[in-house]
């Protein structure tokens, strides 16, 4: 009867600690605030295409370079394509790219740092000389490297940019495993039969619940920063797709001619982003650390 108390007790006080959590989360405005920028970026970019319509995939060299205006709210690039059509275009690739990646190096670096730290030993080891050497190497190298071999797609960045990210990741779940698996209630776990991957499933990773989803927003803050960066270098997603960063590369040279519009819209959009998805990160961390509690 002991046994089972022990093994059940940990969930109820996970349900209260979220509780908590969130209602710190909402007294942090400035993560709020990155939570509003977030949702509205993502109104914008998939459902203002319903309202403002324009054609992103073929050119109009009779609308070429036009200032802002009434029939171009923020004018054309230099093949016609509307701009502000062409920021939501392009938003779509960049969040789709950073959510997609953030949340696939979330996934690998919580499956590799459960399982580092929770064997231990030898093979805790050779697993993080593993992600030591991966960290050593700069991901905006091994993203430059691949995309002059290969010409990439949405999915193809995806897949990059996931399996370059994942390692701080695991270091950090890795960390919150070797606290957690001396725990009683995994102890216990073990001692009455319960096979490692339940104790792995059942108590280790919803109890890193904390740790993982702050990590996951700064990765897609920094997946998206990953993308305008490739992209910017023209080794991003290939026309007729772009994204922020492909749109302030198109326009660089624009600029010296004084068509503004074509950079610091993007610009702008890639700055407010990542900071409101920082700022996310920023509070979810503030929220979930229990030395703030009272």
């Amino acid at each position: 009867m002991s046994a089972v108390l022990q093994t059940t007790a940990p969930a109820v006080e996970p349900v209260a600690g979220y509780r908590l959590s969130l209602r710190r989360f909402r007294r942090n405005r400035l993560a709020v605030a990155g939570l509003v920028v977030v949702v509205l970026f993502l109104l914008f970019c998939f459902a203002g295409p319903l309202l403002y319509s324009t054609d992103q995939v073929h050119t109009d060299l009779h609308q070429v370079n036009l200032g802002p205006g009434g029939a171009h709210w923020l004018g054309t690039d230099a093949v016609g394509h509307d701009e502000l059509g062409r920021l939501m275009f392009g938003g779509r690739v960049s969040l789709v790219v950073g959510l997609a990646a953030g949340l696939l190096a979330t996934v690998i670096g919580t499956l590799w740092g459960a399982a580092a730290g929770y064997a231990g030993g030898w093979a805790d080891a050779v697993m993080m000389r593993v992600v030591d050497a991966g960290i050593a190497i700069p991901a905006l190298f091994i993203l430059l490297v691949v995309s002059a071999i290969t010409t990439p797609d949405t999915l193809g960045l995806i897949v990059v940019l996931g399996l370059v990210s994942w390692l701080v990741p695991s270091r950090l779940v890795r960390a919150e495993t070797l606290t957690l698996k001396s725990r009683d209630y995994v102890l216990t776990l073990r001692a009455t039969g319960g096979t490692h991957g339940r104790a792995i499933t059942r108590h280790i990773l919803p109890n890193s619940v904390s740790t993982i989803v702050v990590a996951a927003t700064f990765q897609v803050a920094d997946a998206i920063l990953l993308v305008a960066y490739v992209s910017y270098l023209g080794l991003g997603v290939q026309p007729p797709k772009t994204d922020w960063g492909g749109m302030l590369s198109a326009g660089l040279t624009a600029a010296y001619s004084g068509r503004w519009w074509l950079i610091v819209p993007p610009g702008l959009a890639i700055i407010l982003v990542v900071c409101a998805f920082n700022a996310i990160g920023d509070g979810l961390r503030d929220a979930f650390d229990v030395r703030g509690r009272g």
